[in-house]
């Protein structure tokens, strides 16, 4: 069932038997892969780490069970960051869903409102924690936002692309249609807790790929298994990050080329 897709991950499989038998439990039967990437991207500046997708879909095609890896992400027009991640994401090999990212304008214009008023604040601020900030606290901030206003900023742009309706759309038909056993999500939101509740009832086997600790209440409720992505950090982020006794592990291992920097 397991087959190193290179020998990068070969010789990481050596070193870290003990993941690939937990992965091997997880994809035991045919597996959709559903990733929110919209959702995923934003785990980086926590794990401190980042995904190397290309890595990422070489592990997962290791596993011959996998039938496809979806991924989900938005595509900002005239941005050619964005465009060469779509490019990146298609060149490995994913199945993509994406559409276009909104930029809504969310005002911090408080030219209208008292020193005092929390109204524009409210807008970023959650209601549970803006309620414990007192009045000199409230009139600080927007006091700050006063001095953008000043310089001509009135508003700031907040990217919106959710994913939530395509991927529990997508994993529904597909429960239905290709009579795969496992469903794979690579999201911690709360939205698809139904369809993996229907998922679990139905005699499939439902798997979160996320951090320990951060999946939605909701989420966890169904009971679904977590799998901890730390667990496999040096099979999917940038040769960089990954510590350098791993480094010297892989380079210690005879037989097989030095293939810690291949693709």
């Amino acid at each position: 069932m397991f087959s190193p897709k290179t020998e990068r991950i070969e010789k990481l499989a050596q070193i870290f038997p003990k993941v690939i038998k937990e992965l091997e439990d997880i994809f035991n039967n045919t597996s959709n892969v559903y990733i929110d990437w919209q959702n995923v991207i934003h785990w980086q500046e926590k794990l401190g780490w980042h995904f190397n997708l290309r890595r990422l879909k070489q592990l997962l095609d290791s596993f011959n069970t996998v039938k496809f890896v979806k991924i989900y992400t938005g595509t900002l027009e005239d941005n050619q960051q964005s465009k060469e991640q779509i490019k990146e994401i298609e060149d490995a090999g994913y199945a993509l869903s994406t559409k276009p990212v909104k930029l809504m304008k969310i005002s911090i214009d408080v030219s209208s409102i008292q020193k005092d008023s929390p109204a524009i604040l409210k807008s970023f601020i959650k209601k549970s924690f803006l309620s414990k900030l007192d009045i000199e606290a409230v009139e600080y901030l927007n006091n700050k936002l006063t001095l953008l206003n000043k310089q001509g900023i009135l508003y700031i742009e907040e990217p919106k692309c959710n994913f939530d309706v395509e991927i529990g759309r997508d994993m529904q038909k597909d429960f239905e249609s290709d009579g795969a056993e496992n469903y794979i999500l690579w999201s911690t939101d709360s939205d698809f807790a139904d369809p993996i509740t229907q998922i679990k009832d139905d005699g499939k086997k439902a798997v979160i790929f996320a951090t320990s600790g951060k999946v939605a209440p909701e989420l966890d409720a169904t009971g679904v298994f977590v799998f901890d992505i730390k667990k496999i950090k040096e099979f999917i982020c940038f040769p960089r990050e990954i510590p350098k006794n791993i480094k010297d592990k892989i380079d210690s291992i005879k037989g097989q080329r030095d293939s810690f920097r291949s693709p």
